[in-house]
Protein backbone atom coordinates (compact mmCIF):
# COMPACT_ATOMS: atom_id res chain seq x y z
CA UNK A 1 0.00 0.00 0.00
CA UNK A 2 1.49 3.52 -0.99
CA UNK A 3 0.54 7.41 0.56
CA UNK A 4 1.38 10.00 -1.33
CA UNK A 5 1.67 13.42 0.54
CA UNK A 6 3.46 13.45 4.39
CA UNK A 7 1.70 16.12 5.67
CA UNK A 8 -0.91 16.60 8.43
CA UNK A 9 -3.21 13.94 6.98
CA UNK A 10 -0.59 12.04 5.00
CA UNK A 11 0.78 11.57 8.54
CA UNK A 12 -2.11 10.94 10.54
CA UNK A 13 -3.68 8.74 8.13
CA UNK A 14 0.19 6.65 7.70
CA UNK A 15 0.26 6.18 11.68
CA UNK A 16 -4.04 4.60 11.72
CA UNK A 17 -2.44 2.12 9.02
CA UNK A 18 -0.01 1.15 10.55
CA UNK A 19 -1.29 0.67 14.37
CA UNK A 20 -4.33 -1.10 12.89
CA UNK A 21 -1.44 -3.07 10.36
CA UNK A 22 -3.98 -3.05 7.56
CA UNK A 23 -1.21 -3.21 4.82
CA UNK A 24 1.92 -5.87 5.56
CA UNK A 25 4.41 -3.38 3.23
CA UNK A 26 3.23 0.67 3.75
CA UNK A 27 5.18 3.11 1.19
CA UNK A 28 5.47 7.02 2.12
CA UNK A 29 6.02 9.26 -0.93
CA UNK A 30 6.17 12.77 -1.10
CA UNK A 31 8.12 15.26 -3.30
CA UNK A 32 10.18 16.15 0.06
CA UNK A 33 12.62 13.70 0.68
CA UNK A 34 13.70 15.04 4.00
CA UNK A 35 9.94 14.63 5.02
CA UNK A 36 9.72 11.10 3.61
CA UNK A 37 12.98 10.37 5.95
CA UNK A 38 11.58 11.75 8.80
CA UNK A 39 8.08 9.76 8.60
CA UNK A 40 9.31 6.58 7.49
CA UNK A 41 11.54 6.35 10.92
CA UNK A 42 8.75 7.80 13.19
CA UNK A 43 6.43 5.27 11.36
CA UNK A 44 9.06 2.45 12.39
CA UNK A 45 9.51 2.96 15.48
CA UNK A 46 5.54 2.92 16.05
CA UNK A 47 5.47 0.13 14.21
CA UNK A 48 8.29 -1.72 16.62
CA UNK A 49 6.37 -0.28 19.70
CA UNK A 50 2.91 -1.14 18.85
CA UNK A 51 3.95 -5.05 17.76
CA UNK A 52 3.02 -3.50 14.16
CA UNK A 53 3.25 -6.06 11.35
CA UNK A 54 3.28 -3.33 8.86
CA UNK A 55 6.97 -2.91 7.52
CA UNK A 56 7.34 0.97 6.30
CA UNK A 57 9.55 2.49 3.51
CA UNK A 58 10.01 5.36 1.46
CA UNK A 59 9.07 5.13 -2.34
CA UNK A 60 8.80 6.86 -5.12
CA UNK A 61 6.07 6.91 -7.01
CA UNK A 62 7.25 4.57 -9.91
CA UNK A 63 7.39 1.99 -6.63
CA UNK A 64 3.36 2.55 -6.53
CA UNK A 65 2.93 0.65 -8.87
CA UNK A 66 3.32 -2.72 -6.82
CA UNK A 67 0.73 -1.73 -4.72
CA UNK A 68 -2.85 -2.65 -3.91
CA UNK A 69 -4.05 0.41 -2.81
CA UNK A 70 -2.50 4.32 -3.21
CA UNK A 71 -3.91 7.27 -1.18
CA UNK A 72 -3.38 10.07 -2.27
CA UNK A 73 -3.06 12.97 0.59
CA UNK A 74 -0.78 15.74 -1.22
CA UNK A 75 -1.12 19.12 -0.94
CA UNK A 76 0.76 21.99 -2.52
CA UNK A 77 1.79 25.36 -0.53
CA UNK A 78 -0.58 28.00 -1.09
CA UNK A 79 -2.90 30.03 1.00
CA UNK A 80 -6.56 30.04 1.37
CA UNK A 81 -7.67 33.46 1.52
CA UNK A 82 -11.39 31.56 0.63
CA UNK A 83 -14.35 32.89 2.45
CA UNK A 84 -17.08 30.37 1.08
CA UNK A 85 -16.27 27.43 -1.00
CA UNK A 86 -13.27 27.02 1.47
CA UNK A 87 -12.58 23.51 0.28
CA UNK A 88 -12.41 24.30 -3.43
CA UNK A 89 -10.14 27.39 -2.20
CA UNK A 90 -7.17 25.16 -3.45
CA UNK A 91 -7.97 23.87 -6.82
CA UNK A 92 -5.92 25.96 -8.67
CA UNK A 93 -3.09 25.00 -6.73
CA UNK A 94 -3.37 21.47 -6.20
CA UNK A 95 -4.90 20.17 -9.51
CA UNK A 96 -1.30 20.70 -11.21
CA UNK A 97 0.32 18.06 -8.62
CA UNK A 98 -2.76 15.90 -8.89
CA UNK A 99 -1.94 15.68 -12.89
CA UNK A 100 1.68 15.20 -12.47
CA UNK A 101 1.17 12.31 -10.30
CA UNK A 102 -2.04 11.22 -12.57
CA UNK A 103 0.03 10.91 -15.44
CA UNK A 104 2.60 9.01 -13.27
CA UNK A 105 0.76 6.43 -12.71
CA UNK A 106 -1.09 5.90 -15.90
CA UNK A 107 -2.22 2.38 -16.08
CA UNK A 108 -2.47 1.91 -12.57
CA UNK A 109 -5.25 -0.90 -12.18
CA UNK A 110 -6.02 -0.95 -8.28
CA UNK A 111 -7.62 1.38 -5.76
CA UNK A 112 -7.30 4.64 -5.90
CA UNK A 113 -8.15 6.79 -2.75
CA UNK A 114 -8.51 10.90 -2.91
CA UNK A 115 -8.11 12.88 0.16
CA UNK A 116 -6.92 15.86 -1.40
CA UNK A 117 -9.70 19.41 -1.43
CA UNK A 118 -11.24 19.74 -3.46
CA UNK A 119 -11.59 16.10 -3.17
CA UNK A 120 -15.08 16.22 -5.97
CA UNK A 121 -12.77 17.94 -8.36
CA UNK A 122 -9.33 16.14 -7.91
CA UNK A 123 -10.68 12.54 -7.67
CA UNK A 124 -12.30 13.55 -11.63
CA UNK A 125 -8.96 14.99 -12.28
CA UNK A 126 -6.61 12.40 -11.32
CA UNK A 127 -9.16 9.60 -13.33
CA UNK A 128 -9.49 11.62 -16.30
CA UNK A 129 -5.34 12.23 -16.56
CA UNK A 130 -4.53 8.81 -15.23
CA UNK A 131 -7.23 6.44 -16.95
CA UNK A 132 -6.84 4.58 -14.05
CA UNK A 133 -11.05 3.26 -13.37
CA UNK A 134 -11.22 2.57 -9.11
CA UNK A 135 -10.71 6.01 -8.83
CA UNK A 136 -12.73 6.94 -5.00
CA UNK A 137 -12.85 10.84 -3.49
CA UNK A 138 -13.37 10.90 0.44
CA UNK A 139 -15.21 13.83 0.99
CA UNK A 140 -18.72 12.56 1.63
CA UNK A 141 -17.80 9.78 3.47
CA UNK A 142 -16.60 11.85 6.44
CA UNK A 143 -19.70 14.41 5.72
CA UNK A 144 -21.68 11.69 6.21
CA UNK A 145 -19.83 10.17 9.67
CA UNK A 146 -20.37 14.07 11.07
CA UNK A 147 -24.34 13.58 10.07
CA UNK A 148 -24.65 10.14 11.27
CA UNK A 149 -22.93 11.43 15.16
CA UNK A 150 -24.85 14.67 14.88
CA UNK A 151 -28.31 12.84 14.30
CA UNK A 152 -27.19 10.25 17.49
CA UNK A 153 -26.08 13.02 20.00
CA UNK A 154 -30.25 14.34 18.82
CA UNK A 155 -31.65 11.36 19.59
CA UNK A 156 -29.41 10.21 22.33
CA UNK A 157 -28.78 6.90 20.87
CA UNK A 158 -25.50 5.48 19.35
CA UNK A 159 -24.04 5.94 16.16
CA UNK A 160 -24.74 3.07 14.99
CA UNK A 161 -28.04 3.38 15.17
CA UNK A 162 -28.42 6.43 12.97
CA UNK A 163 -28.96 5.16 8.79
CA UNK A 164 -28.10 8.21 7.03
CA UNK A 165 -26.13 10.21 4.12
CA UNK A 166 -24.95 13.27 3.26
CA UNK A 167 -23.82 13.57 -0.73
CA UNK A 168 -23.31 15.85 -3.44
CA UNK A 169 -20.34 18.25 -2.82
CA UNK A 170 -17.82 17.62 0.27
CA UNK A 171 -18.13 21.23 1.04
CA UNK A 172 -20.81 24.02 0.80
CA UNK A 173 -23.48 21.89 -1.33
CA UNK A 174 -23.23 18.75 0.95
CA UNK A 175 -26.97 17.31 0.52
CA UNK A 176 -28.30 15.85 3.59
CA UNK A 177 -30.36 12.59 2.64
CA UNK A 178 -33.12 13.32 5.09
CA UNK A 179 -36.19 11.61 3.56
CA UNK A 180 -34.30 8.40 3.96
CA UNK A 181 -32.69 8.88 7.23
CA UNK A 182 -33.94 6.87 10.20
CA UNK A 183 -32.62 6.02 14.28
CA UNK A 184 -32.97 2.83 15.37
CA UNK A 185 -34.67 1.46 12.29
CA UNK A 186 -37.94 3.86 12.28
CA UNK A 187 -37.96 7.22 10.14
CA UNK A 188 -37.12 10.49 11.56
CA UNK A 189 -37.95 14.52 11.35
CA UNK A 190 -34.26 16.34 10.30
CA UNK A 191 -34.01 19.48 11.45
CA UNK A 192 -32.29 20.38 7.94
CA UNK A 193 -31.05 23.46 8.31
CA UNK A 194 -29.76 23.24 12.02
CA UNK A 195 -28.09 19.74 10.80
CA UNK A 196 -26.21 21.56 7.76
CA UNK A 197 -24.95 24.95 10.19
CA UNK A 198 -23.71 21.87 12.71
CA UNK A 199 -21.91 20.60 10.01
CA UNK A 200 -20.35 23.26 8.51
CA UNK A 201 -19.31 24.56 11.91
CA UNK A 202 -17.85 21.62 12.96
CA UNK A 203 -14.65 21.65 9.94
CA UNK A 204 -14.11 25.28 11.18
CA UNK A 205 -14.20 24.06 14.85
CA UNK A 206 -10.88 21.83 14.34
CA UNK A 207 -9.06 23.84 11.97
CA UNK A 208 -9.40 26.88 14.58
CA UNK A 209 -8.33 24.64 17.27
CA UNK A 210 -5.59 22.16 15.78
CA UNK A 211 -5.02 24.31 12.18
CA UNK A 212 -6.12 21.28 10.23
CA UNK A 213 -8.52 17.80 10.05
CA UNK A 214 -6.60 14.79 9.70
CA UNK A 215 -8.08 12.10 12.19
CA UNK A 216 -11.49 12.07 10.55
CA UNK A 217 -10.27 12.17 6.96
CA UNK A 218 -7.71 9.63 8.60
CA UNK A 219 -10.64 7.11 9.57
CA UNK A 220 -12.25 7.52 6.48
CA UNK A 221 -10.03 6.11 4.74
CA UNK A 222 -8.93 3.18 7.23
CA UNK A 223 -13.14 2.49 6.59
CA UNK A 224 -13.24 2.38 3.00
CA UNK A 225 -9.61 0.60 2.50
CA UNK A 226 -11.05 -2.18 3.81
CA UNK A 227 -13.87 -2.49 2.05
CA UNK A 228 -12.39 -2.26 -1.34
CA UNK A 229 -9.70 -4.34 -0.67
CA UNK A 230 -12.56 -6.75 0.48
CA UNK A 231 -11.62 -7.36 3.82
CA UNK A 232 -15.63 -5.85 5.03
CA UNK A 233 -18.42 -5.75 2.66
CA UNK A 234 -20.54 -2.13 3.46
CA UNK A 235 -21.57 1.14 2.43
CA UNK A 236 -19.54 4.09 2.08
CA UNK A 237 -20.39 7.52 0.74
CA UNK A 238 -17.28 8.12 -2.08
CA UNK A 239 -16.96 10.74 -4.85
CA UNK A 240 -17.50 9.09 -8.39
CA UNK A 241 -19.00 9.98 -11.60
CA UNK A 242 -22.23 10.86 -11.63
CA UNK A 243 -24.01 12.04 -14.69
CA UNK A 244 -20.74 13.96 -16.27
CA UNK A 245 -19.41 15.33 -13.20
CA UNK A 246 -17.91 13.93 -9.93
CA UNK A 247 -19.93 13.78 -6.77
CA UNK A 248 -20.56 11.78 -3.34
CA UNK A 249 -22.95 9.20 -3.75
CA UNK A 250 -23.02 5.92 -1.40
CA UNK A 251 -21.11 2.94 -2.86
CA UNK A 252 -22.31 -0.98 -1.15
CA UNK A 253 -18.94 -2.72 -1.31
CA UNK A 254 -19.32 -6.26 -1.71
CA UNK A 255 -15.90 -8.86 -1.91
CA UNK A 256 -14.02 -5.44 -2.77
CA UNK A 257 -16.57 -4.59 -5.46
CA UNK A 258 -18.33 -1.64 -5.82
CA UNK A 259 -21.75 -0.52 -6.70
CA UNK A 260 -23.82 2.82 -6.31
CA UNK A 261 -27.02 2.96 -4.18
CA UNK A 262 -28.43 6.01 -3.84
CA UNK A 263 -31.42 5.93 -1.78
CA UNK A 264 -34.52 7.27 -2.97
CA UNK A 265 -34.14 11.11 -3.55
CA UNK A 266 -37.50 13.69 -2.69
CA UNK A 267 -37.83 16.62 -5.36
CA UNK A 268 -36.19 18.97 -3.19
CA UNK A 269 -33.09 16.58 -2.64
CA UNK A 270 -33.10 16.01 -6.35
CA UNK A 271 -33.15 19.10 -7.15
CA UNK A 272 -29.92 20.32 -3.94
CA UNK A 273 -27.92 17.32 -6.18
CA UNK A 274 -28.74 18.56 -9.39
CA UNK A 275 -27.42 21.90 -8.03
CA UNK A 276 -23.94 20.47 -6.68
CA UNK A 277 -23.50 19.11 -9.54
CA UNK A 278 -23.79 21.95 -12.06
CA UNK A 279 -21.75 24.18 -9.41
CA UNK A 280 -19.69 21.03 -9.62
CA UNK A 281 -19.02 21.43 -12.93
CA UNK A 282 -18.55 25.34 -13.70
CA UNK A 283 -15.61 24.53 -10.88
CA UNK A 284 -14.15 21.95 -13.06
CA UNK A 285 -14.15 24.56 -16.04
CA UNK A 286 -12.06 26.72 -14.16
CA UNK A 287 -9.29 24.45 -13.69
CA UNK A 288 -7.30 24.45 -17.07
CA UNK A 289 -7.25 21.41 -18.77
CA UNK A 290 -3.51 21.06 -19.44
CA UNK A 291 -1.94 22.28 -15.52
CA UNK A 292 0.23 19.24 -15.42
CA UNK A 293 3.89 19.98 -14.53
CA UNK A 294 6.53 18.00 -12.80
CA UNK A 295 6.73 19.12 -9.47
CA UNK A 296 10.40 20.02 -8.10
Amino acid sequence: MGVVGAGAIGQTLAAGLVAAALPGRLLVVSRQPDQVRALTADLQDLAHAARSRTVVEPGEVDDLHGCDAVVIALRTSFTNTAEQDIRRGGALANAPAIGTLAQELRGFGRTVLVVTDPVDLMARRFAEVSGCNRVFGIGSNLDSTRYRLLMARRAHVLPDLVHGHVIGEHGDRAVICASSTAVNGKPVHVPIKAVLDELQQRPALIRTGTGRTRCGPAGAVLSTLRKSLGLADGIEELSVPYQDVWLGIPMRFTGGRAVACLPHLTGTERRCLDAAATSLRDAYTRIPAHTERIAP
